[in-house]
């Protein structure tokens, strides 16, 4: 599938990966209402296909989406909840930069109507996507497993103190796969020592990771927020740095082939 909003890659194994962030295409009625600095989207999930590029290899499903998260962000819910009470979050539209600086020219965010057409247009001929993918997996399968791929500058004070950890495995504490699985992931991380590691700590998955995944039906989901300095520049042009993305590739094919070896259901 290649349409406007996104491609769907249909693999032979339970295992879809998504990429909600990577998108950097802004259309032209939305970038006119966009301040000249934003128009640079420097809050994308940069690189991370070509980082993640092995998943095709081991057989997974990929979802990757053409336009921004300026435009709107595909791992918040339709309802425009925050996703973390208590702290900063940018929305459904975001409206503000990850550094906490506004995006859109003065008078220009987008209104309630605004955001119901990027809603319709966008967002949800995506989630239709996913949701169709996951449950052709379970059918073939029997079940389904989502990672939901992210990366993040390592040190954003409007959004979190200090300096996030290397790797922060979401499972929204839990609830969205089952323990066996959330211990073999963990593992994987415990285990080694170069990257420092969370498993639930700031970032527990968002959105796509809380609603599709319901192992009592089936569907395991996790989350991998990975900091930026595991293998790219954090400064503009934000270009990813081969000798890094080597040093932790193979660390997220661990993770990748023990979803796929500890994510089938159990037999009771």
């Amino acid at each position: 599938m290649n349409t406007e909003v996104a491609t769907l890659h249909r693999g032979s194994v339970p295992l879809l990966v998504s990429f909600p962030h990577v998108g950097t295409e802004v259309p032209r009625e939305i970038a006119a209402s966009l301040l000249k600095g934003a128009l640079a989207v420097a809050d994308t999930d940069w690189h991370l296909e070509a980082l993640y590029a092995f998943v095709r290899e081991l057989g997974a499903s990929t979802l990757v989406p053409r336009v921004s998260r300026y435009c709107i962000d595909l791992n918040r819910p339709p309802e425009n909840t925050p996703m973390y009470a208590g702290t900063n979050n940018t929305e459904l539209c975001p409206t503000h930069a990850f550094s906490g600086q506004p995006i859109h020219r003065k008078g220009r965010a987008p209104d309630a109507a605004e955001v119901e057409r990027r809603l319709q247009r966008y967002w949800r001929p995506y989630h239709d996507a996913l949701a169709d993918e996951l449950a052709r997996l379970k059918a073939e399968h029997g079940h389904a497993l989502l990672f939901d791929a992210h990366s993040i500058k390592s040190e954003l004070p409007w959004l979190f103190d200090g300096r996030l950890p290397d790797l922060n495995l979401g499972t929204a504490s839990g609830a969205s796969c089952g323990p066996r699985l959330r211990d073999a992931l963990a593992g994987v991380l415990q285990r080694q020592s170069r990257y420092t590691h969370a498993v639930d700590g700031r970032f527990k998955g968002g959105y796509i990771t809380r609603r599709y995944g319901q192992p009592a039906e089936g569907v395991q989901a996790v989350q991998l927020e990975m900091a930026w300095r595991c293998y790219m520049a954090e400064t503009p042009p934000y270009e990813i740095d081969e000798r890094l993305a080597s040093g932790v590739r193979p660390l997220l094919r661990e993770l990748i082939e023990t979803m796929l070896a500890h994510g089938a259901p159990q037999a009771s």
